[in-house]
This record gives structure tokens, C-alpha cells and sequence, in this order.
């Protein structure tokens, strides 16, 4: 009786399962996108259709096919195909799968492919449970991850797999998701509908037909057919691909501190306003241009260190939604301004210096003269021409004996800071 009420779940589950579940492809054919590892005659391909897949991490977007490709082995394969989530399993189940693959491995010389989805979220306990069973071969991994597998997947495991990335879909490939979606539904969509939809998808193919669905149920309701209202209306926020501590967080900061560098102000606003709407902390932006002022401005425009400041202590003040516009104006500011590295390369090479000579002594003038009579005795202060007094002062090395002639600040001759002329190291 138990299993006769299963089944028909199992049948309506099928039949009430959302449009993405139901279009996921069966083959490779049937798959859209990931050409440039998957396409005819690509490595892994032939791998998969000749049934001898490798361990892999599969890392990208949502809604790339990561589930699918793992899938699409575990039809063609003749192993036995065992999945868990690494968001409810613990190591005692990745043991009984492994004490399972060497039973039938023994017993029936059946090899056993284990997928992990999303295998990011396993510690580092759980991740060396299966290190030694995929290097034995008694299993083969497929992991799915949505994170970048060099961050979160320990270094031992990731040299026994090979490491698979998957791209958002061009609005091209979308289309013809959202085509076969429609064919489901049994619907038709105009080229500027299906266009529409896989705009606002954001190169997710599950994204694009879910708002395929709702738009369409929208439109059966209404006893309409799908318009570009009915999707709008069935995908209010665009998706954003971000994650605040992977590959998106590092990418769009390296692109927007690069802009500002390279002085195009609307690439700095642009990348600025896809963080914040992202939902990135404005502390880390406002930092980074903190940063960027001394950096990479410096003395070309000293101003630009205050406006960097003055942002980040009014984003303290203010808070946002409003502080984006004390960041805009920084980050416009810095963009602008003229640049040069000289203060910061100053420091990094005499860093340099003293950790790979030590930290030379000062010269004897310079060195206290607090104890009068120890000074005396040593030689501390003589010698020693104060400035003020006497501008003899200011024509003299105060670098270590060992180390005159050594020029560590080089203006650049941008902005304010005027070049002296003096010789490079």
C-alpha cells in the first residue's frame, strides 16, 4: 500500500513540478550552452559519453546546468549514481556511501559515482571524508558549487578533480530555453517576449522559466496571450549575480578600484552602483577608495585623501540609501583626479629595504639626546644643524650611513606633485 501511494506521488509530483524540472535536459544534445566544454568533441563530453566521467567540481551561476550535467551522467553511466546535499548531510552518510561503493565494487564490480551538490557548504571535516575514496577511485566525484571552487574546496581534494566552470547563458541561448518552455506550456511567445524574458534573467535558464510560468499563468487568467506586461510584471527585480564573498565581491571591487585608477569616471559609478545594489557593505567600498586615494593619487592631489575621508565618515553619518551619494562623489573625485604611485611605491621599497637589510641605525646627529650626559659621551646630536636656524639643515642626508644616496619618493610630476629631478634608485 506504502509503496502504490508513493508511486502516484511520485506521478503528481512529476505532473505539479515547476516548467524547470520538467524541461531539464535528458542528454547532452537536448543541454543549451556550456559549448566551450561540452561541445562536440570536447574532452569531457567524450568522457561522459563513453561512460568513464572524471571526479569534477562543477562551479557557475544558478541556473547554468550544473544539476543537469551530473544528471545527464547519471543516465548514461553504467555505475551507481548516489546524491546527497551537502546542505543536510553529514560525514556518517558520505561513509555509508563509501562502505556501500567498495561492497558492490567487490561483490559486482559496479563503480559508484557520488554527486554532491552544493559541496562548497561541506567543512573541511567533511570534504577530507571523501578525499581518499576519490583518490582510490573507489568513487567518482561530481560536485556542484556555486562558488569558486579555489576558495572553498581544500587544495588536497581539488587536485583529484578537475575543475569545470560553467557560464551564464547568452540571451541568445535563453531564447531558446524560453522557446522549448513555451512548447511545454503549450504557448506561443513572440521574439520580443522571449527577448524581454531573457533579458531580465540575468544568463539563468532556470530564472527565465519561472517567469515564463508566471507570466503565462498571469495570461491564462486573464484569457490573454503572454505579453511583455505579463513578464515585467512576473519579474520585478532583475536577478543580480553577486556574492559578497566570491568571485562577484572580488571581481566587480578589482573593477571598480581599476576604473577610478585608470580615471574613467562612469565605469567607477557604474561598478559603485552594481555593488550597492547587490547588497555589498558600503564600509568595504568606502575603504577601498580610502586606499586608492593615498595609493594611487597621493600627492598629485593631497584633496584626494580628504574626500575619501570625508565620504567614508559621512557614510557613518548618514547611512544609506543617502550615503551613496557622499560614495558617488568620491568615487567620481578620484576618478578625476591625477594620479601617481610615488608615495605609495616610497614606502613598499623602503619596506623592502628593511626587511631585507634589517633596520639600519639612525646617524649619530640624529639620535636622542635625551640623557644629556649619555648623549655627550656617545656622540648623540653633534653635528646636527637645525633647520630652522640654519638652512644647512635641509642639504644634508638624514638616511643611515649605509643607505645615502638612496631615493625611495620619486615625484611623478602629476598634479602637485611637481618632479625635483632627481635620479631614480
Amino acid at each position: 500500500m506504502a509503496d502504490l501511494f508513493s508511486e502516484a506521488a511520485r506521478e503528481r509530483q512529476a505532473e505539479n513540478a515547476p516548467l524547470a524540472v520538467r524541461l531539464r535536459p535528458a542528454t547532452l544534445d537536448e543541454l543549451v550552452g556550456q559549448t566551450h566544454v561540452l561541445g562536440k568533441g570536447s574532452a569531457l563530453r567524450l568522457a561522459i559519453e563513453r561512460d568513464r566521467p572524471p571526479s569534477m567540481i562543477l562551479f557557475g551561476p544558478p541556473g547554468t546546468g550544473k544539476t543537469t550535467v551530473a544528471r545527464i551522467v547519471a543516465e548514461r553511466t553504467g555505475a551507481v549514481f548516489e546524491e546527497i546535499s551537502a546542505v543536510s548531510a553529514r560525514v556518517d552518510d558520505v561513509r555509508a556511501i563509501i562502505a556501500r561503493a567498495r561492497e558492490r565494487l567487490g561483490a559486482n564490480d559496479l563503480r559508484t559515482i557520488l554527486f554532491i551538490d552544493e559541496i562548497h557548504r561541506f567543512n573541511k571535516a567533511q570534504q577530507d571524508s571523501v578525499l581518499h575514496a576519490v583518490e582510490d577511485g573507489l568513487v567518482t566525484l561530481i560536485g556542484a558549487t556555486t562558488e569558486n571552487p579555489y576558495f572553498e574546496v581544500n587544495s588536497a581534494l581539488l587536485s583529484r578533480c578537475t575543475v569545470i566552470e560553467l557560464v551564464a547563458l547568452s540571451e541568445e541561448e535563453l531564447g531558446v530555453v524560453v522557446r522549448r518552455g513555451a512548447g511545454v506550456l503549450e504557448t506561443q511567445v513572440g521574439d520580443d517576449v522571449a527577448g524581454l524574458i531573457a533579458g531580465r534573467a540575468g544568463g539563468d535558464a532556470r530564472a527565465a522559466l519561472q517567469i515564463l510560468e508566471l507570466a503565462y499563468a498571469t495570461a491564462s487568467a486573464e484569457g490573454a496571450p503572454v505579453s511583455e506586461a505579463h513578464v515585467l510584471d512576473a519579474s520585478r527585480k532583475r536577478p543580480l549575480l553577486y556574492d559578497r564573498k566570491g568571485d562577484q565581491h572580488y571581481d566587480f571591487a578589482s573593477a571598480f578600484i581599476k576604473s577610478m585608477r585608470g580615471g574613467d569616471v562612469d565605469a567607477s559609478v557604474y561598478y559603485l552602483a552594481a555593488m550597492l545594489e547587490a547588497g555589498e557593505d558600503p564600509r568595504f567600498i568606502a575603504r577601498r577608495m580610502v586606499i586608492l586615494a593615498s595609493e594611487d593619487v597621493g600627492n598629485a592631489n593631497p584633496n584626494a585623501l580628504v574626500v575619501a575621508v570625508a565620504a567614508a565618515q559621512a557614510l557613518e553619518h548618514v547611512g544609506l540609501p543617502e550615503a551613496q551619494l557622499n560614495l558617488a562623489q568620491a568615487a567620481i573625485y578620484l576618478a578625476l583626479a591625477p594620479k601617481s604611485n610615488a608615495s605609495a611605491v616610497a614606502i613598499w621599497e623602503a619596506r623592502s629595504d628593511v626587511r631585507e637589510h634589517g633596520n639600519a641605525r639612525p646617524p649619530a646627529m640624529l639620535r636622542s639626546t635625551g640623557h644629556e650626559g649619555a648623549a655627550q659621551a656617545r656622540g648623540h646630536g653633534q653635528g646636527y644643524a637645525y633647520p630652522h636656524d640654519d638652512p644647512a639643515g635641509f642639504e644634508v642626508s638624514y638616511l643611515p650611513e649605509e643607505l645615502r644616496g638612496r631615493r625611495y619618493y620619486r615625484p611623478s610630476g602629476q598634479g602637485e606633485e611637481q618632479a625635483d629631478g632627481g635620479d631614480d634608485r
